[in-house]
């Protein structure tokens, strides 16, 4: 049986300085993303395209997608399996591209999850986890591009 999800949101740009697009240098990139009861988020571009370095930018919000879905499912087969996550952070990097053009793609995401386990559990079957997690991600699965993983395992005490 299959299911469909459906996101809404909504994007309002807030770089109207009063000259519109007039130039390129005439607006800023400057944004809000909203969804109904979700805390809103400030947009830009890029820095290197005249953006706001103060606010998230698409491709940041790419990685951190890539990197929540996998942290999301990565606990789910933790708990499934027995394994015990007392603590998880990633320091994900992206890499695009740009062409001649000035058009670009990712080439790759890589995710390097620092996972602590409780004592007693097994640190190999935790690491071996993060190997599944690719079949299942909905946003990993979705690029284009190789999503790789450089995960590590603690244990704690």
């Amino acid at each position: 049986m299959t299911r469909e999800h459906h996101y809404e949101l909504a994007l309002s740009w807030t770089g109207n300085d009063g000259e519109g697009t007039k130039t390129y240098r005439s607006y800023r990139r400057d944004h809000v993303v909203s969804a109904p009861g979700a805390p809103q988020i400030p947009g830009s571009s890029d820095p290197a395209f005249r953006g706001d370095p103060s606010r998230w930018n698409p491709e940041q919000l790419l990685v951190a997608s890539l990197a929540q879905c996998h942290l999301l499912w990565y606990l789910h087969f933790a708990a499934s399996a027995g394994v015990v996550v007392v603590g998880y952070e990633d320091a994900p990097t992206g890499t695009m591209v740009e062409d001649a053009a000035g058009g670009g793609r990712f080439s790759e995401v890589t995710l390097r999850p620092r996972v602590t386990v409780a004592a007693g559990t097994d640190p190999a079957l935790a690491a071996s986890l993060h190997a599944k997690v690719g079949d299942v991600c909905f946003i990993a699965r979705s690029v284009n591009f190789p999503v790789r993983h450089d995960a590590t395992v603690a244990v704690t005490g």
